[in-house]
């Protein structure tokens, strides 16, 4: 990778707002979040790492609402926009948070 590059991870709500039964999903959440504010101390000034941070997407509701009574859908072009700015901007080690 060029320097300068862009790595864009994916995670999610339950980093922040876990919820029954998904506990090692909530788990790994969690330790991506930490993983990204840690590497970018090793990688200083050479590569770009971030983390995409999604609630429920309105495309999953039907699926995966009883597992979130209460959460706010994210649109979809908010989910679009939360990676522009993870690979286009200019920012590191940035949970993008995304869940209202």
């Amino acid at each position: 990778m060029k320097k300068g590059g862009s790595i864009t991870l994916t995670t999610g709500i339950l980093a922040d707002e876990p919820v029954p039964m998904p506990t090692s999903a909530a788990m790994v959440n969690g330790a991506i979040h930490s993983f990204v504010k840690a590497v970018i101390l090793e990688l200083e000034g050479r590569i770009r790492v971030n983390v995409v941070s999604s609630g429920l997407v309105e495309d999953a509701v039907e699926k995966y609402d009883p597992y979130f009574p209460g959460h706010n859908p994210i649109t979809m072009p908010k989910v679009i926009n939360a990676y522009r700015k993870s690979v286009d901007g200019k920012q590191t080690g940035e949970i993008i948070r995304i869940y209202n």
